[in-house]
């Protein structure tokens, strides 16, 4: 197992794919990481590093990625990929062991057939209808293009130097997000009701930003949060779709703050002790 490194000499580890984005935006929000050395692998090849021993390689993992879902199949679309055994149980150790965690934007839809997945990131994207701890789901909404503004719902070492609110442009989901396991940092003015979004599983069909037929139930407005798994301190942000939100300033300090925090003595003191809570309660 690896040791974790609190030194200044950080190095990120930022993985990518299952979504178009643009390398030269993603790679300007990690350059301002100036106290930290940072380097970007795709998917598959990625997976080899969510190991226990990348603890001691690694302050960091951010995921903008969306592994476990094919969209390539002729019928029936998106396929759902069967999980590895040895890599859920390399990564469940991984988080055991301490690994800070970074998740943007679509990597809340990875690894659908994996049900812990959903509760090591504190929600789910969902390409198609799904039972969620006990209840159903329809298949999820999304909106590109939406102007909304964001305020700031805590102060936290991720929203340190950010302002109160800021408008942006970004896409947007309605789904499930797990409030009972996250603490809230940042919300939007969007109304996040099934008439404001489209279906993923209609998209998927080729019928793009179409709702009809659709339903879902009314959604969160979180648009952000920290979250602990095990003894690993987790942000998710749900921007950084396109280009545009990925260069917004605003959007980059809160990924740039996000590592920091992630990566940090206090913040892997506060997942250690909120765990170790949670299993006295649960003994």
């Amino acid at each position: 197992m690896g040791v974790i490194n609190y030194s200044a000499n950080k190095q990120i580890l930022v993985v990518a794919s299952g979504h178009p984005y643009s390398r030269d935006a993603l790679g300007q929000v990690f350059d301002g990481l100036s106290d930290c050395c940072w380097s970007l692998v795709e998917q598959p090849a990625a997976r080899r590093f969510f190991t226990p021993q990348s603890v001691g390689d690694y302050a960091a993992i951010v995921c903008y990625d969306m592994p476990g879902v094919d969209f390539t199949v002729e019928k029936d679309a998106p396929r759902l990929i069967d999980v590895e055994e040895s890599f859920k149980t390399d990564m469940l150790d991984m988080l055991d062991a301490g690994m800070g965690m970074v998740f943007l934007h679509h990597a809340l839809a990875a690894w659908p057939a994996w049900g812990e997945y959903g509760a090591i990131v504190g929600g789910r994207f969902l390409y198609r209808p799904a039972y969620l701890r006990g209840r159903y789901w329809p298949d999820s909404g999304y909106r590109h293009g939406v102007k909304h503004t964001i305020s700031v719902e805590l102060d936290h070492p991720v929203t340190c130097g950010i302002p109160k609110s800021f408008s942006m442009i970004d896409e947007l989901y309605l789904c499930p997000i797990f409030s009972s396991d996250i603490v809230p940092i940042l919300v939007s003015d969007f109304s996040f009701l099934d008439d404001n979004f489209y279906s993923a599983k209609l998209a998927v069909d080729g019928k793009m930003d179409q709702n009809e037929g659709w339903s879902h139930p009314p959604g969160s407005n979180l648009v952000g949060w920290v979250k602990h798994y095990k003894r690993s301190p987790i942000v998710y942000l749900q921007g950084g779709d396109s280009e545009p939100a990925l260069s917004d300033p605003a959007f980059g300090q809160l990924v740039r703050n996000s590592v920091r925090w992630v990566s940090s003595r206090e913040a892997h003191d506060w997942a250690a002790r909120a765990y170790e809570s949670q299993q006295s309660e649960n003994n």
